[in-house]
């Protein structure tokens, strides 16, 4: 069994318009909210975790703020396909991970976070900003994901709590 988190990239900051969208930071609230994020993947106790993220400047703050909070041990992985990716890339950017790896963090974008949720789940959930989801599957593989043959244990956003 893997279990795979989608993260939601947090609050972006839209401060500076003559940023390109991909540039754009996290804003003040972005930020606390990754790190409330961290806080509940640390109470996860997670061990060997890889983290796929988009480039984006957003998404990779995200990443930053919420394992260096509790600072959580992962190896993570910049991959630029997940930025503006639909259903289609965002498994294909799955299948590439070694099998080795029984948990994955994905941070990303929507609408692929709730496209990608829905796909594996068959569960509509809305995946504001910042909103971690913790799904398992029961596939062997990560290039042997099939549409609904996962569940989704939760679905939460820093300001649920």
């Amino acid at each position: 069994m893997r279990t795979l988190y989608l993260l939601r990239h947090a609050k972006s900051s839209w401060k500076d318009d003559s940023l390109a969208d991909f540039d754009r930071p996290l804003k003040k609230r972005g930020r606390e909210a990754a790190e409330l994020v961290g806080e509940l993947l640390a109470s996860e106790k997670l061990r060997d975790v890889f983290v796929v993220s988009s480039p984006a400047k957003r998404t990779q703050e995200t990443t930053e703020f919420a394992l260096k909070k509790k600072k959580l041990k992962a190896k993570v992985q910049f991959d630029p396909d997940i930025y503006e990716a639909d259903v289609l890339t965002l498994l294909r950017v799955l299948s590439r991970i070694d099998d080795q790896h029984q948990t994955v963090i994905m941070v990303g974008h929507n609408p692929g976070m709730e496209d990608l949720v829905r796909y594996l789940t068959r569960e509509v959930q809305a995946m504001p900003t910042a909103a971690l989801a913790k799904i398992r599957l029961e596939d062997n593989s990560w290039g042997e994901i099939t549409p609904g043959a996962a569940t989704l244990e939760w679905l939460v956003a820093p300001n649920d709590s």
